[in-house]
């Protein structure tokens, strides 16, 4: 595994690893072991919010502080770490305990967007501020310079609909949290007085509360 994982590191990341265990941390969930990747995954996520949020302000030098934090805002998502993370092949090379394998919990959004923060972490670690920034906007640019238009959230959206015709603000409720510990599953409501409510599942309290809102906002169009 310590070979295969120092490939990856190399060929993926476009690092050479001096310290290959710290990758290895980075690929274990906490099923498996306690040394997880949970406080590199900590570290990670402050670096990438660090890069793309420099990056954005130098690519869009004209936009105001909330237009950016759209863009920011999708750039870092748990779905587009997971989206990033399966399109470099990290599923495969995830440590799981057994049930968490059965359940393929390595190819979840949660489970990969981890592991991606938690690799951006180790490369900072292993070489420095600028090792993980290569990564990052070699992974992220195109997405930085794909975003034609600032993209609106649909919970903000939802907000701005209903204060513009004098309702009260949405109220999300949480219905249900199902699954195992690893791989849970929220559904949440989402309701407006006198403009209706939907309903939604996500692997995040958050994330189904932004999928109820988006389904609210398909019903009034």
């Amino acid at each position: 595994m310590s070979a295969e994982i120092a490939e990856f590191v190399r060929d993926a990341l476009g690092h050479q690893p001096r310290d290959t265990k710290l990758f290895e941390r980075a690929f274990t969930h906490s099923s498996l072991e306690r040394d997880s990747y949970e406080r590199l995954e900590f570290l990670g996520d402050r670096v990438l919010g660090l890069v793309i949020a420099e990056a954005l302000y130098q690519r869009y030098p004209d936009e105001p502080e909330g237009q950016l934090s759209r863009r920011y805002n999708v750039l870092v998502a748990r779905e587009t770490c997971g989206e990033i993370g399966r399109s470099i092949g990290i599923p495969a090379l995830i440590r799981l305990g057994r049930q968490a394998r059965d359940d393929s919990a390595n190819h979840g959004d949660n489970v990969v967007g981890d592991v991606v923060e938690a690799l951006i972490g180790a490369l900072m670690l292993d070489g420095d501020v600028e090792t993980a920034r290569r990564f990052i906007l070699g992974a992220w640019g195109p997405l930085v310079e794909g975003q034609v238009r600032a993209p609106e959230h649909p919970k903000s959206r939802l907000q701005e609909i209903a204060a513009s015709r004098g309702l009260k603000t949405p109220e999300y409720e949480l219905l249900s949290r199902t699954g195992a510990h690893h791989s849970p599953r929220f559904t949440v409501r989402v309701s407006v007085p006198r403009l209706g409510e939907a309903s939604a599942e996500g692997n995040s309290k958050q994330e189904a509360e932004t999928a109820a809102a988006a389904a609210l906002l398909e019903q009034i169009r």
